[in-house]
C-alpha cells in the first residue's frame, strides 16, 4: 500500500495556531473544489462545524465572495480543553466568475459540512447552431 507523505503538513498546522483564528479583517482560506458538470459550474467549499446561518454569500458584478465563521462550542464551566486543534475564526474565499456564467440563478445547498454552489452556463455561452440561407442569386451594388 502506498502512502502520500506530506512532511510540510505539520508545520501548516503549527503555522495555523501561531497565527490564530482568523477575523472578518484577516479570514483564513477555506478548501474548495470547482468543476463542470454538464450545463452548470459546481462550487465546493468545506465548512464542517459551521451553521448554515454562520454563512454570507455575495455576488457584485462578476465577483463571488463566501464568508463563514465557525464559532466555538458552549462548554460548561467544569471543562478543561485538554487539545483543541480545530480552528475557529472567519474563513473567507473570493472567486472570478467568467462572463458567460449566469449569476442570477446561483443555487447553493449545505450538507454534512459542504456548501455546494451551482452556477448555470449562460444560454448566450451555450454552442448554438446557425443556419446558412441559400440565396436566389449574387447582387450587385453599384455606385
Amino acid at each position: 500500500m502506498l502512502m502520500r507523505t506530506d512532511p510540510f503538513r505539520e508545520l501548516d498546522r503549527l503555522a495555523q495556531q501561531l497565527m490564530g483564528p482568523g477575523t472578518w479583517s484577516k479570514p483564513s482560506a477555506m478548501p474548495m473544489d470547482a468543476y463542470r458538470e454538464g450545463d452548470e459550474y459546481v462550487v465546493a467549499f468545506d465548512l464542517p462545524g459551521v451553521t448554515a446561518d454562520a454563512i454570507d454569500i455575495d455576488v457584485e458584478r462578476n465577483m463571488l465572495t463566501v464568508k463563514a465563521e465557525r464559532r466555538p462550542v458552549a462548554k460548561a464551566d467544569d471543562v478543561q480543553m485538554e487539545l483543541s486543534e480545530r480552528p475557529l475564526g472567519a474563513f473567507s474565499r473570493q472567486i472570478v466568475l467568467a462572463d458567460t456564467l449566469d449569476t442570477e440563478r446561483i443555487q447553493a445547498d449545505y450538507d454534512a459540512g459542504v456548501l455546494t454552489l451551482r452556477i448555470p452556463i449562460a444560454e448566450r455561452a451555450k454552442p448554438r447552431k446557425i443556419s446558412i440561407g441559400i440565396g436566389s442569386g449574387h447582387k450587385e451594388i453599384s455606385g
